[in-house]
């Protein structure tokens, strides 16, 4: 009869139409209910009690402020008692240590009511005490598990961004004690998966699964819906093709293979690549292989031109040159915004360390024949370490010289005779443009058109080219190049030329 008149029986009547405490309770511990404080919140309502759940400093970490005996607490919290139970002037109370996640380590769960405590309000209590046990430290093991999550992406990134500054000894080190054989290549390909942004951390877990150990998966620190995978096996890239072809709204970019140190120009070629794959039926595209400018030069020329145009680098620190070069190899292929973000530095620090290189080199990077020949003299540099130095090479090339030969022309001209089968003169527009540093308003002041108007042929430029060019990178600068080569832009000035000594080539 006590029972009964507790109020807690009739939530545990055999045969009735709702469930016992304890099922009730149980239901605490399913996936959608798993919270401390809702699980305080049912004791309250069933025990027809106030609930408190503090820290061992007191520190109320769910339900209602009790005050408790200090001592009391004390021989809860260092274990001496494990539960504890009193009456003082017509409150009743009943108190359970529990273990807590660190730093506290320990807690105490305290019950008051007007009432006495019958067996089955005890025993609901010390129940209760169990549960929050273990969903504390249910929440402290997911807490583990997603902190731990973190810590492998931001060590995947690190390593990416040491690829992407060509330190390839660190990024290995640092791969070589959590992924084994990860980094045991010459070569590699870097893909880059598009889709959704809400929808990129669910991509990026199905490409961990798709390619397990044996590639590196990054969540782009630039693009909010990139996921970058760097593969060293076709097996994975099978496997990030097939992931794709299943997903709906997600595209995928691949690059040439390349060697780890060109990481950098393997992610431009894979995120060119994924404008293509935009419009593919089947959602993916690799980096197509076509004639660039750099395979026809002579590579000892090209070799001893590009020396002469970085030459005033050379007086730096090993790590200080590297350092500057790769940044600005980056800088000239992506925003400073981006390219931040992909380093891991400030935007502020880009911008510092590229114009200590333009400072250095005593040239303009705002003007883009500036900028594709800089470009062309880094990728040089990184494709042709192979290349021995000519020492008997006194004649050191200018620009216009390693533009100037049969098969480099021919070349250009293929390119941009493409742009005469329209009507608009798209080629006049896009010299134009380019001359101005890529700036729509000041290209129609110089053509006599509105912006738009030089908007809309760049853009309509694109798809005849095969090439981006409303982004600065390697597209624009080939187009850059193509130009020069056929004496439609005054030749960029650069380190080490003479007036007079690079002048333009003239049909």
């Amino acid at each position: 009869m006590a029972g009964q008149q507790d109020g807690a029986v009739p939530h545990g009547a055999p045969g009735g139409s709702r469930p016992t405490w304890a099922e009730e309770l149980l239901d605490h511990l399913r996936p959608g209910g798993r919270d401390v404080g809702r699980v305080c919140a049912w004791l309250a309502q069933a025990a027809d009690a106030e609930v408190s759940l503090a820290d061992d400093t007191g520190t109320l970490l769910a339900g209602t402020p009790i005050p408790l005996d200090e001592d009391l607490v004390a021989d809860l919290t260092t274990g001496r008692v494990a539960a504890a139970a009193w009456a003082e002037r017509g409150r009743h109370l009943r108190l359970v240590g529990v273990a807590l996640p660190p730093p506290a380590g320990s807690g105490v769960l305290a019950v008051a009511r007007p009432r006495p405590f019958d067996r089955s309000t005890a025993e609901m209590v010390t129940h209760t005490a169990g549960v929050v046990d273990v969903l504390l430290r249910a929440r402290e093991t997911t807490a583990a598990g997603l902190r731990l999550e973190r810590a492998a992406a931001d060590l995947r990134l690190a390593i990416l961004q040491l690829l992407m500054v060509e330190d390839t000894v660190s990024a290995r080190r640092v791969a070589a004690g959590l992924w084994p054989g990860l980094l045991d290549t010459d070569t590699a390909c870097v893909y880059v998966a598009e889709s959704r942004p809400d929808d990129r951390d669910r991509l990026a877990e199905e490409c961990l699964d798709a390619t397990g150990e044996r590639a590196l998966v990054v969540r782009c620190p630039a693009m909010a819906q990139h996921v970058i995978v760097l593969t060293p096996g076709e097996a994975e890239a099978d496997a990030l093709r097939g992931l794709v072809d299943r997903r709906p709204h997600t595209y995928l970019g691949g690059s040439a293979r390349q060697c780890l140190v060109q990481t950098a120009t393997a992610y431009g070629q894979a995120v060119s690549a994924l404008a293509v794959a935009r419009f593919r039926p089947d959602k993916a595209a690799v980096y197509a292989e076509r004639s660039h400018p750099e395979r026809l030069m002579d590579p000892a020329a090209l070799r001893a031109w590009t020396a002469r145009v970085l030459r005033p680098l050379d007086t730096l620190p090993h790590h200080t040159r590297a350092e500057l070069l790769a940044t600005t190899r980056l800088g000239l292929e992506f925003t400073a915004v981006s390219t931040a973000k992909i380093l891991g530095v400030s935007r502020n620090t880009v911008r510092a360390r590229m114009d200590r290189v333009e400072g250095l080199l005593r040239t303009d990077f705002s003007d883009l024949t500036v900028r594709a020949a800089v470009q062309l003299a880094l990728n040089t540099e990184v494709a042709l370490t192979a290349v021995p130095d000519d020492d008997g090479a006194a004649d050191c090339p200018a620009l216009g010289d390693l533009l100037a030969t049969p098969a480099v022309r021919a070349w250009a001209a293929e390119l941009l005779c493409r742009l005469e089968r329209d009507a608009r003169d798209l080629r006049r527009t896009l010299r134009g443009w380019i001359a101005v540093g890529g700036n729509a308003e000041r290209a129609a002041q110089l053509l006599g058109v509105h912006p738009q108007t030089v908007r809309d042929h760049v853009r309509s430029a694109e798809p005849v080219l095969e090439r981006q060019l409303l982004t600065s990178g390697t597209d624009l600068y080939e187009i850059v190049l193509a130009h020069l080569a056929l004496g439609d832009l005054e030749q960029p000035v650069l380190p080490g030329r003479e007036p007079g000594v690079e002048p333009g080539n003239t049909d």
